[in-house]
């Protein structure tokens, strides 16, 4: 992409309106755009972004044997009133009634519209397990919508709903759950934490969030400062393994990590007091295991083994996808901007021409341009007429993780710029090993 035709409304002052660094900087970065109170349009930048995130989160899903469908956004408050949440769930709920006076809702989850559909089709214990998910828009009508994405009404959101027979079968799809929610954020360039929660409306007594540590966080959180140096890797893991999935989760949950709602201080003080932290986090993700809840109550249950009906177990696990963005900047900013791990970035590169309408300088870029383009690595070319520092600084705002620059000074040796926007440091090389360096940094994700 040529950034004279693109459509990138940055913004050189500060909206007032922002007040943590991932809603500042979404706005100056011309990510977004607020149409009202917590709900807002994802302008190209932003929404090349959250295509990045949406397409890592299905891999590591699908990774894990789960199914993808799409639900819609309106839901029948019948449903809602069979499993008992209608009247329950509370002001949050946008309620519509529609022009023939059926009364629906604005989906702030899905566990009755996936157990509806559980129940038309599936009748034996033989089509278990099976884990179905949707990535969907979400509304929560919040009080105080705040923070730009991180806590708006209108959300994208992964939530995901298992299916088993027996309370161990459903156990080890909450561990597969969890396994693949620290892949998929690992392969962000985030450390989500695993930390024991509250279940809140959705219910049931297992749960943990998934909290990326940032100041800004809305929760207060308590943990082992030993857990932020587990990390999954590259490790090769088998989903249908029940023992392989149960020694991860045990792995990443065994240290204290507790959310304020759960905190047990004498739990906590048998934690090495050099290893005590009290932090912020932002949650990203949850799961919940909540067995027959809603089975039992809207009658989706399967012929067992000895031909009886079985109220099958279930649980459901949600990730915040477009609030991932908010906490991705959180974790990955400067003073100048964003700083976008590889995994994410709207762009693989940038280039800068420090010359534009010098004929080798322009050569030189549209050389690397269309290099790039032939390897599948997207470019954003910066071949308007402006100055060096203007260029650099947009540059800096959007956060490309790497920046090519060329000029005639460079060009006359041989070389150009590349510069990490990580580490600030540059090396000159030749185009052909620029374009091998930036190549081989993405091969491997």
């Amino acid at each position: 992409m040529r950034l004279s035709r693109y459509f990138l409304p940055v913004l050189k002052e500060t909206p007032a309106e922002a007040s943590i660094a991932s809603h500042r900087l979404m706005l100056r970065a011309g990510m977004i755009r607020q149409q009202a109170a917590g709900i807002y349009s994802w302008l190209p930048l932003g929404y090349k972004v959250l295509q990045k995130v949406e397409k890592i989160v299905h891999e590591e899903q699908q990774r894990a044997g789960h199914i993808p469908l799409l639900m819609p956004t309106l839901q029948s408050a019948d449903l809602w009133r069979e499993s008992g949440r209608y009247d329950d769930y509370g002001e949050e709920m946008l309620r519509i009634t529609d022009r023939q006076g059926r009364e629906m809702l604005y989906g702030p989850t899905n566990e009755e519209m996936i157990t509806d559909i559980f129940r038309s089709y599936v009748k034996s214990y033989k089509d278990l397990p099976l884990t179905l998910y949707h990535i969907q828009w979400k509304f929560r009508d919040e009080m105080r919508p705040r923070f730009g994405v991180m806590r708006g009404r209108e959300f994208l959101m992964k939530d995901g709903y298992n299916f088993d027979l027996t309370v161990e079968d459903a156990l080890h799809s909450y561990n597969r759950h969890l396994v693949s929610y620290i892949r998929t954020y690992e392969r962000m360039g985030l450390q989500a934490i695993p930390m024991r929660a509250d279940s809140g409306p959705i219910g049931g007594d297992d749960t943990h969030e998934f909290l990326v540590l940032a100041e800004t966080g809305e929760s207060e959180v308590f943990y082992d400062s030993a857990v932020t140096d587990i990390k999954l890797g590259q490790r090769e893991i088998d989903y249908d393994n029940v023992d392989q999935c149960r020694a991860v989760m045990e792995e990443f949950t065994s240290l204290y990590a507790r959310t304020d709602e759960t905190h047990d201080e004498a739990l906590f003080n048998q934690v090495p007091e050099e290893r005590r932290r009290a932090a912020r986090g932002i949650e990203v993700g949850q799961i919940f295991f909540f067995g027959t809840k809603y089975s039992e109550a809207m009658g989706a249950t399967v012929q067992g083994p000895d031909g009886k009906p079985v109220p099958v177990q279930m649980g459901s696990h949600g990730i915040g996808v477009s609030r991932l963005l908010g906490a991705l900047i959180e974790a990955n900013h400067d003073d100048k901007g964003i700083i976008w791990p590889e995994g994410v970035t709207p762009f693989h590169v940038g280039i800068v021409n420090l010359k534009q309408g010098d004929d080798e300088a322009d050569a030189a870029c549209e050389a690397l341009y269309k290099s790039f383009a032939a390897l599948g690595l997207e470019a954003l070319y910066d071949d308007r007429s402006e100055r060096a520092g203007a260029k650099f600084a947009t540059m800096d705002l959007i956060g490309l993780p790497w920046r090519i620059t060329v000029g005639p000074r460079g060009l006359a040796n041989g070389v150009v710029e590349v510069t990490s926007r990580r580490t600030g440091e540059s090396e000159e090389m030749t185009p052909e090993l620029a374009i091998e360096k930036i190549a081989k940094i993405y091969a491997g994700l």
